[in-house]
């Protein structure tokens, strides 16, 4: 596939890593010839140096044969990416895609304005990074999840701990151990996260300290799951957040529409300060301060609080602050971190989840790389391995037999089917029929080898 990137910022030269990697022909676009410099020593792509909207270099980096247009500039106004994106289209690129800053175009009714002239996709990262820890403090048990289908089947990650009752047990004796108490009780162990390197699990797999275990189930299984893994729900009422950036005004913004207790927004900046006092809701309080100095996060009594969320914009303030809130006996920690070798080292130092912009939007942009039949991907913190949900198509090479008996690709695995208003554990026996919904994790050299399966 040739696919042309307009902007090597942060979330641009991560795109054009990941999608060099999988085979595809990738031409980067970007003015500042640092940034060109810096992408070109890291990843196997070509380059276009000069303005984003110009259409000589957009005809010149090769808009009229690209199947994907994707302007994801951070660094001027985002009307930039708006006007590359539409001269991307008109020159000739299949199918284009534009990173935006303003959350009313993401309005059902602009959404369809900028459809009619021509952008495929509009997204805000920003807005799906709020989403995400949204999501986590509902999931306030696991360090991150993932729905299919509303909630029918979900994916959840579980952080084994020093005191968890699964160390040195294997997949097998644990999954005998919960069946053999609750027969009910369905699920799948899809992947284990450990030291950096993910597994796909075999029975006799141990579980280990410090294991992120990726566990796929139906609804109503997961308390069961949570009983056995020596894992309580957290019920989130009560939230700070350390840092009045974008995405700390929209997680407070959101929180306050689900009518919490108590939530409150520390910035050090004054004018920060008092725009967010005026732009949020009453129910949202805003202190000023330095969140680095932990007698002032005592005096704003952090130790009330059920969670707590650090998005200051600096990776080190977000992580330490996040150490010291669980100290002080804060019971989920999120941090907003968006350096990738940083993510792992939160991990070990105690912080729940990790949100990362980068991943989040990498995800959502691979789905355009692969076939119509994907109908989500999703990265998940801690693993560099994908989770994918499929629609079978009629006579695809999934659908020719049970899934022991077909060549499935050996670094994934199928979690669980949908089939019409029904969900189950996919297991060897199992036979994918057309239309069914199917959720897979796979790692990123098997991904297209898997969406062959499906087409």
């Amino acid at each position: 596939m040739k696919i042309i990137i307009e902007g090597a910022g942060q979330v641009g030269s991560h795109l054009a890593k990941m999608l060099s990697h999988a085979s595809n022909e990738i031409t980067v676009i970007d003015e500042n010839p640092d940034r060109i410099r810096k992408l070109v020593s890291s990843a196997d792509v070509s380059t276009v140096q000069g303005p984003p909207s110009t259409i000589a270099l957009l005809r010149e980096a090769g808009c009229a044969g690209a199947d994907l247009f994707i302007a994801v500039n951070p660094f001027q106004s985002q009307s930039v990416n708006i006007v590359s994106a539409l001269l991307a289209k008109k020159i000739g690129a299949k199918r284009v895609i534009a990173r935006i800053d303003n959350e009313s175009y993401l309005s059902p009714e602009n959404k369809l304005l900028f459809k009619d002239m021509g952008i495929d996709i509009l997204f805000y990262p920003e807005k799906s990074a709020s989403d995400e820890i949204v999501e986590m403090l509902r999931h306030s048990a696991s360090t991150d999840s993932m729905d299919f289908a509303r909630g029918k089947l979900q994916l959840e990650v579980f952080k084994l701990d020093d005191d968890s009752p699964l160390l040195e047990m294997s997949v097998a004796e644990f999954a005998k151990t919960v069946k053999t108490a609750e027969p009910e009780a369905d699920f799948r162990i899809v992947a284990i996260s450990r030291g950096g390197v993910t597994l796909i699990p075999r029975h006799d797999t141990p579980f280990k300290y410090m294991d992120y275990l990726y566990v796929i189930s139906r609804r109503e299984g997961i308390p069961v799951l949570m009983k056995y893994l020596g894992k309580d729900k957290i019920d989130v009422r009560r939230v700070l957040i350390l840092g009045g950036s974008e995405i700390g005004e929209m997680v407070a913004r959101r929180l306050s529409e689900q009518k919490l207790d108590d939530i409150k927004i520390i910035d050090i900046d004054p004018a920060r300060c008092r725009q967010l006092s005026e732009d949020l809701p009453d129910l949202v309080s805003v202190a000023c301060g330095d969140v680095r100095n932990s007698d002032f996060l005592l005096e704003e009594d952090i130790r009330s609080y059920q969670a707590v969320l650090s998005c200051t914009g600096n990776d080190e303030v977000n992580i330490l602050a996040c150490v010291v809130a669980r100290k002080m006996g804060v019971a989920r920690v999120i941090a907003q971190v968006e350096n990738l070798e940083y993510i792992r080292l939160a991990e070990e130092m105690g912080v729940d989840s990790v949100i990362n912009k980068k991943l989040i939007t990498a995800g959502r942009i691979f789905k355009f790389t692969l076939s119509d039949k994907v109908r989500s991907v999703r990265y998940m913190s801690g693993t560099n391995a994908e989770v994918l949900e499929y629609t079978a198509a009629p006579d695809s090479k999934i659908t020719k037999g049970m899934l022991k008996d077909i060549d499935f690709p050996h670094n994934a695995i199928i979690g669980g089917i949908i089939r019409g208003g029904d969900s189950f554990i996919a297991v060897g026996h199992t036979h994918v029929e057309a239309y069914d919904r199917v959720a897979v994790f796979a790692l990123p050299e098997a991904v297209k080898d898997v969406d062959k399966m499906f087409r």
